[in-house]
Parts: structure tokens; C-alpha cells; sequence
């Protein structure tokens, strides 16, 4: 019989996480899909595990992207609605059931979406931060959200092959960011089931998490600048984390202002901005109150607000410069 759902994945180099990723989607509530997996030419030993698995499984010749990975996986489907997810992404039990329920709801000009759950797939700190950060953020507009992230989108197959797909010449990331924009350009609607989720493993060290945020800021601003929407509401890169930058950044330029021209006044400005800040970010503060309590929204509050802006400043700098350097388009 036809499935209901196809589910996508690409995978890369993932065999630290894609066994646990099919497990849980085999482990679904729901009945009626079949599971696509595209192996983006790993060096690893993906492959073998992903065979132990009962799913359909496509090799590309050489390493191509995911984007280019999901769309093989999508024309190699059978499926009316396509939920795509990652090798690193461990959906719940009732995932699959909530995707397609949503979707077959809102219609083909809908794209659905969801989001990570707030408690991570392993213990480290700063993935939990970051758990934590990117479920808030996803959901804050559920009803009109900028974009849908390709860690749990559901679409009508009828509706993902008119658009063409993701784009195969993109960036190395963010393409859900410019193929669901480019849908709304088209006129269909985007929203998110903040019910829908799936766990992630992160892994995330100190620098491992820096290296991220840095890495997401360059090449978001080097969309941003092409797109003309360097200081919209975007999801994760919010208003509120635009505002946690500056607020970092021009904190630092007064207090060096301060000492070289010896006026206190310079010196005041960093903590009036930073009890601003935390005004703006509040609703980020108490999700990570609710989450992991006090000690745990206090590590992470002081994080955000002394650490993590440092990367994301550097790497927008990067790529607002590489941008304007850029001569053709992204």
C-alpha cells in the first residue's frame, strides 16, 4: 500500500546518531509511513547501520549537501505528506502521528513545522542551552513564523515538487530558511505545531557551541544581506539575540571609552544595557528557569549575555564583510 507520510533524512557522517534516530522513528504511535534515508557519500560506518533498518536507502556518488540529499530522498518517495528530519534528531513516539494530523489539516498551501524539545538528547550543558534557546525562539511566533527548519517540516508532496525543492547552489546551511521564504513569496502559509518535536543531540562543548554560533551567524547575515532582512524577527536569529549583540558589543566600546577619556558616565552605560537586555530576553530567561531552574537559568543567562554574543557578533561582522565583498548572489 501507499504510505501516509514519507520520512527524509539525510544523513552524513551520522553513525554516532543515526541508529538512535531510526529507532525512534520505528518506535512511532503511527502506522502507514515509510522511512527515505539519503547517504550523503559518509566515510563512516553510516551505512551499515542504517541497513539494519527496514528502510529505503539512496547513496550519492559524491558529497553533495543536504540539500541536494533531501531532495533525492523526497523524488524517491512515495508518500501524499513528506516529514523531513535529521540523522541527529530522535523524534517522540507521537511525532509522526502530529506531523501528518497537522498538515493533512491546515491543507497543501501550509507547511507545517515544529522544534526541538526543550531537554536535549545527552547531558551536556550547552546543549541544553541550546535545547532550550532554539525551542523558545521557534515557537515565539507559531502562528506566523519566518521559517520552518528542516529538523521537523511537514509538507504535501504535491506542494514540495511544484517549488522545486531546496536549493542544491546554496550556502552549506540555512537553506530552510530561503526555501521557506521563497514559498511564502508564492503565497503559501507557514506555521508551527509546537507540539511537534524532536529530540537533538547536540554534544556540545564550550567551543563546540561557540564554533556553532558563530558559524550560524556568518552565513544567516550573509543571507540577510542579500535578502534585505539583516534585522528581522528570524526565529532563532530574533530581534532578542540581535539585541543581546549590540547590547555586548556597545557595553564593551563604553567601558573603553570610559577608561581612556576617565569618565565614570561611560562606565554606568554597560549595566544600564545589560538590566535592558535582560528586559528584552525575559521570556528566554524564564524558559530556561522553567526548564532547568534557578542555578541552571542563571549559567545560562550568564552565558548568553558575556560569551555567546561574542561569537555571534564575530561571525555576523564575517559575513555581513564577506556580503559586501560577495559579487554574485546566494
Amino acid at each position: 500500500m501507499k504510505p501516509l507520510l514519507s520520512v527524509v533524512i539525510p544523513n552524513y557522517n551520522g553513525s554516532e546518531t543515526i541508529g538512535r534516530c531510526l529507532e525512534a522513528v520505528y518506535a512511532s504511535d503511527f502506522t502507514g509511513f515509510e522511512v527515505v534515508v539519503v547517504d550523503d557519500c559518509s566515510g563512516d560506518a553510516s551505512v551499515e547501520i542504517i541497513r539494519r533498518f527496514p528502510c529505503k536507502l539512496f547513496r550519492l556518488e559524491k558529497h553533495s549537501g543536504a540539500a541536494r540529499a533531501r531532495n533525492t530522498g523526497a523524488a524517491n518517495s512515495g508518500g501524499g505528506i513528506l516529514f523531513f528530519t535529521d540523522a541527529d534528531c530522535v523524534p517522540k513516539k507521537d511525532t509522526l502521528k502530529i506531523a501528518f494530523e497537522t498538515a493533512q489539516e491546515k491543507g497543501p498551501d501550509v507547511v507545517v513545522g515544529g522544534t526541538y524539545t526543550r531537554n536535549p538528547c545527552d547531558d551536556s550543558f550547552f546543549s541544553a542551552f541550546q535545547s532550550v534557546f532554539i525551542n523558545h525562539f521557534e515557537t515565539k511566533n507559531a502562528g506566523n513564523p519566518d521559517y520552518i527548519a528542516t529538523h521537523a517540516m511537514a509538507i504535501h508532496a504535491g506542494t514540495f515538487n511544484e517549488s522545486g525543492g531546496f536549493r542544491e547552489d546554496f550556502l552549506p546551511i540555512i537553506e530552510d530558511v530561503e526555501f521557506s521564504h521563497r514559498l511564502k513569496r508564492k503565497g503559501l502559509r507557514l506555521v508551527i505545531n509546537p507540539g511537534l518535536l524532536v529530540g537533538h543531540v547536540f554534544n556540545y562543548s564550550l567551543t563546540a557551541s561557540l564554533r556553532n554560533a558563530y558559524r550560524k551567524a556568518h552565513y544567516w547575515t550573509v543571507y540577510s544581506v542579500k535578502n534585505k532582512d539583516l534585522f528581522a524577527d528570524s526565529g532563532t536569529a530574533s530581534l532578542e539575540l540581535k539585541a543581546n549583540t549590540v547590547s555586548y558589543f556597545a557595553s564593551i566600546f563604553s567601558v573603553i571609552l570610559g577608561l581612556f577619556f576617565k569618565t565614570p558616565a561611560f562606565l554606568y552605560l554597560p549595566l544600564l544595557l545589560f538590566f535592558c537586555n535582560l528586559f528584552v530576553n525575559r521570556k528566554l530567561l524564564l524558559a530556561f528557569l522553567k526548564t532547568g531552574g534557578i542555578f541552571f537559568a542563571l549559567s545560562c543567562t550568564a552565558y548568553y549575555t558575556l560569551l555567546y554574543p561574542a561569537a555571534v557578533g564575530a561571525g555576523g561582522m564575517a559575513g555581513f564583510i564577506k556580503a559586501l565583498l560577495k559579487k554574485g548572489g546566494v
